[in-house]
């Protein structure tokens, strides 16, 4: 296993990126790699200051002959997520990163790599420590806990940031130029529950578990109609109704809202006399899940095996309900976009799914690029919640990023690509929640693209980034500097 990720170029890039992996950053817990970057600022003698937000700026004047062009906003998030194989002993807050080459690739040892947005943050540093590159005024924003979230550009300050243009380091493939992204907002449902005993006799303990889907990222993977396992596990415990009286004792299912759930497990009671029945029923829909997804995914595991009973559980009535809400709650792409072809232009993720400490909760992330469907669904969502009985709350609503066409930064990096490559880049809009959307708002003179290398199954365990897409990225980026247009 290659570890030395310093012998890769662009040199200054991945001496960056190396030490990024070593230093736990997994959102909430980004205080080590502010850090890091308050001190590359202070060791080079550049401007810098951390806002209450928790984002730190740093600005960089123009070099000889470019103080006429416009200044450039680079801007990154410091933050990773923090998803490991089950099987993996790993502690995201004191760990680092296990990240090795592999390939044509660097990747990590069973957990996230942090690709996104660590490649980025390193990107920016490289350019701030590289006196040689020809620049304009530059800035460098590093947001704060994006990925759960984006609260440091949703606690971002007017008046700040001084740029024209802001380049966004936080695209995943290399040749795509992203120029508008969709909105969000959280769905949050809880429920209290009053357990009852479990009954003495007359029933079975059974632990069902969903596992082995591909999950990856809530936005930019969910064209590809992955399982959710959440849902599949609310359709296995739907077709045991018609089998037996089911009690649910225990439900933990995905984790992270931005990502699309791998695993669901439950806990639950069945009549002891219809046990064999439920054991084969769960082993029917484990075969109509494969076959469902066949040519998506490759390792779907729905198993029921015995386990011991538990002290309490729900009655049958709070179990049906919430399996039926469950059942109901939207879960995937829910329009396509007309104007862009293969957009996604509204979905939801029903993301968490767990019991515990009396209640349940049920968290999704619903996105669009408009405005009123991205209502209309959280609006479904809710309906379906509120019948079963959820308190649902509806919050951290944001606006999308519109695109124009006509931007001069567009048309300086459209230049740029095709004087280096020889091919013009792809044109995109995003179904994810970039920040520039939120950036946007605040600076709505900014004039912004999102790029980046490519980084494939990010927000899983599988994450990766292609080694030779980075020098590209990086090239493309201090193409784009030495291009800016004037002012």
């Amino acid at each position: 296993m290659d570890k030395n990720l310093t012998s890769l170029k662009p040199a200054l890039v991945w001496k960056h990126f190396a030490e990024i992996c070593n230093i736990p950053h997994p959102s909430h817990s980004e205080e080590k790699i502010r850090q890091y970057v308050v001190d590359f600022a202070v060791a080079h003698s550049i401007e810098h200051q951390v806002d209450e937000a928790g984002n730190v700026y740093m600005r960089k004047a123009a070099t000889a002959g470019m103080e006429d062009r416009k200044g450039i906003v680079i801007q990154a998030h410091v933050d990773m997520v923090p998803q490991k194989n089950n099987d993996k002993v790993f502690d995201f807050q004191n760990d680092p990163i296990e990240a090795y080459i592999d390939g044509e690739w660097v990747t990590a040892n069973g957990t996230t790599l942090g690709a996104d947005n660590g490649i980025g943050v390193a990107a920016i540093l490289a350019v701030f420590e590289d006196d040689t590159i020809p620049h304009g005024p530059i800035e460098a924003l590093f947001t704060a806990t994006e990925e759960t979230g984006m609260d440091g550009a949703f606690g971002l300050k007017e008046g700040l940031l001084q740029g024209d243009i802001l380049l966004n380091l936080d695209s995943e493939t290399e040749g795509e130029l992203y120029v508008g992204c969709a909105g969000g907002m959280d769905v949050s449902a809880e429920k209290p529950i009053e357990a009852v005993a479990a009954p003495a006799e007359g029933y079975k303990a059974l632990e069902i578990a969903v596992k082995g889907c591909k999950g990856g990222h809530s936005g930019i993977q969910i064209i590809c109609q992955r399982a959710n396992a959440n849902k599949l596990l609310a359709r296995t415990l739907r077709r045991l109704y018609d089998i037996t009286d089911l009690k649910i004792a225990a439900i933990d299912g995905g984790g992270l809202r931005n990502a699309i759930p791998r695993e669901s497990m439950a806990v639950v009671l069945v009549e002891a006399s219809k046990l064999a029945a439920v054991k084969a029923e769960v082993e029917a829909f484990e075969k109509t899940a494969i076959a469902e997804f066949a040519g998506i995914e490759d390792s779907i595991s729905i198993k029921a095996s015995e386990c011991a009973t538990p002290a309490e559980c729900m009655d049958t009535q709070t179990s049906w309900q919430l399996v039926a809400a469950l059942t109901a709650c939207p879960d995937g792409v829910d329009k396509m976009s007309l104007a862009m072809e293969g957009l996604v232009q509204t979905s939801n993720n029903m993301a968490r799914v767990v019991y515990a400490d009396g209640k349940v909760k049920v968290q999704c992330l619903t996105r669009s690029s408009v405005r009123s469907e991205k209502e209309a669904l959280g609006d479904a969502i809710k309906a379906a919640l509120e019948l079963a009985g959820f308190d649902v709350v509806l919050s951290g609503s944001y606006d999308g990023w519109a695109p124009n066409m006509q931007s001069p930064i567009l048309k300086a990096m459209l230049a740029s690509y095709e004087a280096l490559y020889g091919k013009s880049p792809a044109v995109m809009a995003i179904h994810a929640g970039l920040e520039c959307g939120i950036i946007g708002g605040k600076y709505p003179n900014l004039d912004m693209i999102s790029f980046g290398p490519t980084i494939c199954y990010p927000h899983s365990p599988d994450e990766k980034v292609e080694i030779a897409s980075v020098a590209k990225f990086y090239d493309f980026l201090l193409h784009t500097l030495n291009n800016a247009p004037k002012k």
